[in-house]
């Protein structure tokens, strides 16, 4: 037999690549509060499915990711940077206007957390239908 031939799954730069990308949507799925099942009924994606890919046993195809990224409210190039300690709030924050005094990197980090839980909350709210009407930020008019 080749010695060439690769095992069914993958190599072990490919599986570390897979578990790495599987940590960082389980953490984000974890702050935003959500549970997996949540995660397959807003994505489509089978919930057996959404454990496999968190746990990097399986595989996400390029669709399965959008639809991830989109729910997690993130670029699907945070969950696919190759540094261990990616920078959640680099990818998030990329778009926004520099102003005042640059925020350090824990900072930009919590902003970004922050915003990906209100983006959720609010696609959580639209999907459930119970939609309340944004109020300001002390819920008055």
């Amino acid at each position: 037999m080749n010695g060439n031939v690769p095992s069914p799954t993958g190599s072990d730069d490919q599986a570390e690549q897979r578990v790495r990308l599987g940590l960082r949507l389980k953490s984000t799925r974890e702050y935003l509060g959500l549970s997996q099942q949540q995660v397959a009924e807003r994505t489509g994606i089978v919930r057996s499915a959404v454990s496999d890919i968190e746990r990097g046993m399986r595989r996400v195809e390029v669709m399965e990711l959008q639809k991830l990224a989109r729910l997690y409210r993130l670029p699907a190039s945070y969950f696919l940077d190759e540094e261990e300690a990616a920078d959640a709030g680099e990818h998030a924050l990329a778009g926004l206007p520099r102003t005042g005094r640059p925020l350090s990197e824990g900072d930009r980090i919590e902003v970004a957390k922050f915003i990906q839980y209100l983006h959720a909350r609010r696609q959580a709210e639209e999907e459930d239908g119970v939609l309340r009407p944004s109020l300001g930020p002390e819920g008055g008019a």
